[in-house]
């Protein structure tokens, strides 16, 4: 209780601006120490309470507190054991709180009535931005309440939903409510919600008409490359999304072949995410023809793709060409060391965009980390700042080449190379 008390009287701090009690076994009981404190302080803007089982009572307590503070900008309760009940009256605390921006409640245990409850809000709340509700059990039926809510809601530019089991007929309901939205959305979360290609129909029409989302992320769904194209034909419309993330999706070769042609005519797109999708040697390769010469990928994920030694030298060769690529990852590929040498051998060409490469869970020995090491050594204009080559087979005289050639470039150019071995 003395770290709680000592925190407690941090709020008395006129000049604190962010206070984190993050699990600190604090409980509803303990929560009511902060009555008082919270409406008297004027400048905290962040309060964090993630990690403590605060409950629908706690819940209760602390919007009783906070229904008139005008300070608090950012509220963190993810993981606070909240249910309907603790969420319904975080809905009634927002609808008199005009100061709240940004709502953190991942990982808990709402369920359709909390987010009915949350979704009536914001037909009222104009001030809050971002709403975070991972991890929790909204639904279809939650998809659809909120749905209703956004129509009219305008506030609203960040929309946190990964992993609530939304399905097809959710997101269905979910995109006419954003397609109808009035407010500027950047950023939807809808990973894991178990999407099929069905429902990524539904999220294509509507990043057809966004003009404001910046960031999707797809992530652990089930679109398929039926899916994939599906969102690829939509891209073709969209200037806005720069990050794409559609990892875990079981796209093969036709997907990614897809999304890759839509990369040759949109420079808005600069991170992509495709982890976790069988695409092969042969996706790999469709992928490379295009980033070779066109597209303005900065951030490229491939780990877990299965594309193998083939796919390595296909991606080693659009490097030697490619002027945009600056965070590659390939990890976990099978890449052995012939796909460790294709890649080495890309090293060795002035590439002044690549700065981070992870090579990590490749089955890599020796003989692959010796051309790494060798590539390092005998291009000084290499730019690469960061090389992962930790979880696979090397022996201390792998790894003592790769400390040699950090070193031996240290010295001869005066750049710290970061290599984790």
């Amino acid at each position: 209780m003395m770290g709680l008390t000592a925190k407690r009287c941090n709020l008395y701090d006129l000049i604190t601006e962010e206070v984190s009690f993050a699990a600190n076994g604090i409980t509803a009981a303990g929560l009511r120490a902060f009555d008082g404190v919270l409406q008297s302080n004027i400048t905290l803007k962040t309060l964090d309470l993630s990690g403590n089982l605060v409950g629908d009572e706690g819940a209760k307590c602390l919007c009783d507190i906070l229904v008139n503070n005008s300070s608090i900008e950012k509220l963190q309760l993810n993981s606070a054991d909240l249910g309907d009940v603790g969420a319904k009256a975080i809905a009634e605390m927002l609808k008199k709180n005009s100061s709240l921006r940004v709502l953190e409640l991942n990982n808990n245990m709402i369920e359709y009535s909390g987010f009915s409850s949350l979704a009536g809000a914001l037909l009222e709340n104009n001030s809050i931005r971002n709403i975070h509700l991972n991890g929790n059990y909204g639904g279809a039926l939650g998809a659809n309440a909120l749905a209703k809510a956004l129509e009219s809601n305008k506030s609203i530019r960040e929309l946190h939903l990964h992993g609530n089991s939304i399905g097809d007929e959710g997101i269905c309901s979910l995109m006419t409510g954003l397609s109808s939205h009035k407010g500027k959305l950047t950023l939807l979360d809808i990973g894991n919600n178990s999407l099929t290609a069905k429902g990524s129909f539904h999220v294509a029409e509507y990043i057809r008409k966004s003009r404001n989302l910046l960031w999707l992320n797809l992530y652990m769904n089930d679109i398929g490359d039926e899916g994939a194209e599906k969102i690829a034909v939509a891209l073709k419309e969209n200037r806005s999304i720069s990050t794409l993330d559609l990892g875990g999706n079981n796209i093969h070769v036709d997907g990614v072949n897809a999304i890759a042609q839509v990369l040759k005519d949109n420079l808005v797109i600069t991170t992509l995410e495709l982890s976790y999708n069988p695409i092969g040697p042969d996706g790999a390769k469709a992928l490379a023809e295009v980033l070779k010469f066109h597209g303005n990928i900065k951030t490229l994920k491939l780990g877990w793709c299965q594309i193998g030694a083939k796919g390595a030298e296909c991606i080693a060769d659009a490097l030697k060409y490619n002027t945009t690529i600056s965070i590659l990852d390939l990890r976990a590929n099978g890449l052995r060391d012939e796909g460790a040498q294709s890649l080495a051998r890309s090293l060795k060409v002035v590439n002044e965009a690549l700065t981070s490469l992870d090579l990590g869970f490749n089955e890599i020995r020796d003989d692959g980390a010796f051309a790494i090491a060798q590539a390092l050594k005998s291009n000084d204009d290499v730019a690469v700042t960061s090389l992962n080559i930790a979880s696979n087979f090397l022996t201390k005289f792998g790894q003592g080449a790769l400390a040699d050639a950090r070193d031996h470039v240290l010295e001869m150019t005066e750049k710290e190379i970061n290599i984790f071995l």
